[in-house]
């Protein structure tokens, strides 16, 4: 039997998932992913757009959301075999989904988690400032989480909005964000640790080279969001290294910043080879 074509998973905040529900279909179009993990969806289960998302192409749909804020969801062209929603931190904020899906042929079984990682508010100092504090302790929970689990047999894909820029090219001037909440030194370390949880491959540095500046998010304030190109790469997808060797591939869909009412941040995707 040949082998199955690549499976093509992609993390986007996509802002309101209600509000922007046609981009879906424009991610379908544009970036073919079988697999959509999406963050800040912004809206109670029961009035997830469905029926929006199958038409898309989407027919399995595994969700953890909340009213107004927050929320993730996973939108798969293949069915899920396992849903489990994980909530940290003893609060009920919807920010991790995550499935267990059978990519088929030599690529096999995987499990795949999905993330939103608190922003941190403005200040980063976890002693004045209650949502930094948050921010630290999530990244600090799940880092224990994934080390308490770690074999080396685990076949595992992290994808989100982690709210955290770790290279000095991943920010468009690393001098100016040191002391900006998502690049802040403090930041950076409690991503290395959750990095080191589970010995993560970061699967879209694996094939853009470290030295590249590349970004996902620019700021809705600038007038010119291209021209200025103040980005940062908040948005991630990581492999464990039982996984390494099925990766193919990886991209940024930047065109995806021009579309009508974008999110802020762009779809981010890898290619697995099955």
């Amino acid at each position: 039997m040949a082998a199955r074509p690549a499976l093509r998973i992609a993390t986007w905040n996509i802002n309101s998932v209600r509000r922007r529900v046609t981009l879906l279909a424009a991610l379908a179009e544009e970036g073919a992913p079988d697999v959509v993990c999406l963050q800040e969806t912004k809206v109670i289960d029961d009035l997830f757009p469905r029926e929006a998302a199958a038409a898309a192409g989407y027919p399995y749909i595994a969700l953890n959301g909340m009213k107004n804020y927050n929320g993730v969801a996973i939108l798969s062209r293949v069915p899920f075999r396992t849903i489990e929603n994980m909530e940290w931190c003893a609060r009920r904020d919807a920010r991790h989904v995550a499935v267990e899906i059978d990519g088929g042929g030599t690529m096999g079984t995987f499990e795949l988690h999905n993330f939103y990682v608190p922003a941190g508010g403005d200040e980063p100092d976890p002693e004045i400032n209650v949502k930094f504090a948050h921010k630290l302790q999530f990244l600090t929970e799940i880092a224990n989480w994934f080390t308490a689990r770690k074999r080396p047999e685990n076949r595992f894909v992290m994808a989100g909005d982690l709210n955290v820029a770790p290279l000095e090219t991943d920010v468009w001037s690393h001098t100016a964000l040191l002391k900006v909440v998502s690049h802040t030194p403090v930041e950076v370390e409690h991503m290395d640790r959750l990095a080191r949880s589970h010995d993560w491959v970061d699967a879209v540095r694996h094939f853009i080279p470290p030295e590249q500046k590349l970004y996902s998010w620019w700021s809705y304030r600038a007038r010119d969001w291209s021209e200025s190109n103040r980005g940062r790469r908040l948005d991630h997808l990581w492999v464990t290294p039982a996984m390494k060797g099925a990766l193919a591939g990886a991209s940024v869909l930047r065109d995806a910043r021009d579309w009508p009412a974008p999110s802020d941040h762009v779809p981010v995707m890898i290619d697995l080879k099955g």
